[in-house]
């Protein structure tokens, strides 16, 4: 009979499980129909050469060598590429990856707390809440935030096995009742699951480093719900979690030179440790609000530099009385010290002490910590309503409620993140002189060839923040999508008297004074650029660019080599090089990097056309008037590659073909004078032909 029962409670687990699976997918499906979001997005995803070029040995090899705009966590990238081999650049498969993800984290907070505490309901509780919250919309709905739910799953694979670990370790301990978790000898493998801890926890910190205080609520939950502390087995636990805390030294270590060196730390690195300590306190009071009362959510909290004095006092009152109310009563209540130490102390790493970014908080921050508060919140109500006749029904009724309205508030929230626009400028409705927000609204606009309200955006910002050097940056751009050259180049000039050593600046400028021929003044953008960053690929190409300008040929194929050498997959670079090589008279170098320059970007109309010329240097006519042929195809409003298309034709003695290629370049050209001159040579010739008599057939 008991086997009967046990397989029942086996079922309904399953059933309850598979339940929750399915209403957070619901919930959160909606948000497949969302764009890429140009922040970030861009960088992981839609603008990675990395992860567009699909699932190779060397790409899974870069994610693990190379950091990603000032992050390093190589499984979320490896997640991208194995999108990108599935669904391409269509932005619903990424979508529905974070949702699929998100609701089977949610699945595992229902039960590993079952495992950890024999408590069904309570997990259930925890789990609903957690699951359907508004706070998740941003960690869900933003594909960038794929770190969020990917740590997520490996963090709770990690409780996971380590509370297997502890039954096997600990006679005793762990003690679920109620429950069918005894382990057997025959099942109980300390080792293994120990390992199993170790290498879930390692998948988590390459997910995202924020996992790094992990180590910490493994030796909370050694307190309670698994009763292992003591004072002599304290030293024990503390050698237990030594390679834990070596991992996490480790990836700690390696986070912090990734995002020293890609300058997150400059927005704010001004600011005091008090100011930073002041915005820490209030974010903590911040993040409770929201999680009792979700409004105004945004993508973006600017930060305010330093907060009013009586916040500051608020928000450290509020958090010293719980953090006291939590130790005092740490016997009694143990899940109070154990849920809200979880929240504290998974917070640390984002809190701002350390200042990354311009933000004063994020939604997305509160992914794992919610879970501590939301499992103390969920046991103390039980506790004070244990002796309620009808607790049950009360607490079920009080959470279909609060979970219809998390489902309510959590669908109007997903309405924002439709694309970049919708996004930012919630976040401007929401927030007060979010110059980090208009900004990123400008490039929205932009996106989308609005270009004039990008500007009116971009404007804002420096009115806002006037020595925010982006903000200039984006305004050249601007600019130059307009034509109006000299705006653009006052602008990158600004964004470089405001901040010198604007890697970004300099490169954008650089490009756009190539193509006013000023080579001299690239060369020297160039090189200030290449000072602060070696191995900047854009600069070493612009350089090589300006180079072969100034007529220095083996100084602009060194430079372009170079970049080859950084970047192999760098289409411009390769077609760049080939064009230099050409001129050196190095013909057949140069059709070997047109071929690879193809082989990465094969609908490139002005590669065809250079291997094109390269062949046609080689007296290979027929390939030659291939590859015009495929560039005029690719680009049919080019008058350059018709008139080379014809010039072809014409030594070919095709001169119908011809003509008609050289007259399509004067229409799209009219004052071309090398296709005109090339039309009236073959018009001559065409003449001379019809004019000549014909030969004689008398015998």
């Amino acid at each position: 009979m008991k086997q009967t029962s046990d397989s029942l409670r086996r079922e309904n687990i399953i059933l309850l499980s598979l339940l929750l699976f399915g209403l957070v997918f619901w919930v959160f499906f909606p948000s497949i129909h969302g764009a890429f979001i140009e922040f970030d997005d861009r960088a992981y995803v839609t603008g990675n050469a990395h992860v567009t070029s699909g699932l190779t040995l060397r790409n899974i090899v870069w994610a693990i060598s190379h950091g990603e705009d000032a992050n390093w966590h190589p499984v979320t990238q490896w997640s991208f590429i194995l999108d990108y081999q599935l669904y391409g650049l269509k932005p619903w498969g990424y979508h529905l990856t974070n949702v699929l993800l998100h609701a089977v984290n949610t699945v595992l907070v229902f039960l590993v707390l079952r495992r950890m505490t024999g408590a069904t309901w309570r997990s259930l509780m925890v789990a609903v809440l957690f699951g359907l919250h508004p706070l998740r919309v941003e960690s869900v709905a933003w594909i960038s935030e794929r770190k969020d739910v990917l740590s997520m799953l490996f963090w709770m694979l990690t409780l996971w096995a380590y509370v297997r670990y502890a039954r096997c370790v600990t006679s005793g301990a762990c003690q679920v009742t109620g429950t069918d978790h005894a382990s057997s000898p025959t099942t109980c493998h300390p080792s293994l699951f120990y390992g199993l801890a170790l290498f879930f926890f390692a998948l988590g910190l390459m997910s995202k480093p924020m996992v790094v205080t992990l180590p910490f609520v493994l030796l909370l939950l050694d307190f309670w719900p698994c009763e292992r502390q003591s004072r002599r087995c304290m030293l024990v636990l503390m050698v237990e979690k030594v390679p834990f805390f070596l991992l996490a030294a480790l990836v700690s270590a390696v986070t912090f030179v990734v995002q020293r060196n890609a300058d997150m730390m400059r927005d704010l690195a001004g600011l005091s440790f008090n100011a930073r300590l002041g915005n820490a306190l209030v974010s903590y009071a911040r993040y409770l609000g929201k999680m009792f009362w979700p409004s105004n959510l945004c993508a973006f909290y600017p930060h305010p530099g330093h907060w009013p004095l009586e916040e500051v006092l608020f928000a450290t009152l509020l958090v010293l009385c719980i953090s006291l109310i939590a130790f005092i009563l740490r016997h009694q209540r143990p899940y109070l010290f154990t849920g809200w130490f979880w929240f504290v102390g998974t917070l640390v790493p984002v809190i701002g002490l350390v200042q990354v970014g311009a933000q004063s908080m994020a939604d997305r921050y509160t992914y794992i910590p919610s879970v501590g508060i939301l499992m103390a919140l969920v046991w103390e109500t039980c506790r004070m309503t244990r002796k309620w006749r009808c607790q049950n029904i009360a607490l079920g009724a009080t959470t279909g409620v609060l979970a219809f309205v998390c489902i309510a508030l959590t669908r109007h929230q997903i309405g924002y993140w439709k694309d970049g626009v919708t996004v930012w400028q919630r976040a401007i409705a929401v927030t007060r002189n979010n110059y980090a927000a208009h900004n990123m609204l400008g490039r929205a606009w932009f996106l989308q060839r609005q270009v004039n309200e990008a500007i009116r955006e971009l404007q804002e910002v420096v009115r806002l923040n006037p020595d925010f050097a982006e903000a200039y940056c984006n305004l050249g751009r601007a600019y130059v999508s307009q034509g109006q050259l000299d705006e653009a180049i006052a602008y990158y000039q600004k964004a470089l008297d405001v901040r010198p050593d604007y890697v970004a600046a300099h490169n954008s400028l650089g490009s756009l004074l190539l193509q006013k021929g000023r080579a001299d003044q690239v060369m020297i953008h160039c090189q200030r650029a290449l000072e602060l960053e070696p191995d900047n690929v854009t600069a070493r190409n612009n350089l090589g660019f300006a180079f072969s300008l100034m007529g220095r040929l083996d100084e602009a194929a060194a430079q372009l080599q170079k970049v080859v050498e950084i970047q192999p997959d760098n289409e411009v670079a390769q077609n760049n090089l080939g064009s230099v090589l050409l001129r050196m008279g190095r013909v057949d170098e140069a059709i070997g990097h047109f071929h690879s320059a193809l082989n990465l970007q094969p609908n490139s109309a002005e590669t065809h056309n250079n291997l094109a010329g390269a062949l046609l240097s080689k007296r290979q006519m027929d390939e030659a008037i291939h590859e015009f042929q495929e560039a005029a195809r690719l680009q049919p409003d080019g008058p350059e590659i018709h008139r080379n298309l014809g010039y072809a034709l014409g030594r070919q003695g095709r001169l119908d073909e011809a003509i008609r290629e050289l007259q399509e370049a004067l229409r799209l050209k009219p004052d071309y004078a090398e296709a005109s001159n090339d039309l009236v040579i073959a018009l001559g010739i065409k003449e001379k032909q019809t004019n000549q008599p014909a030969a004689s057939t008398k015998p």
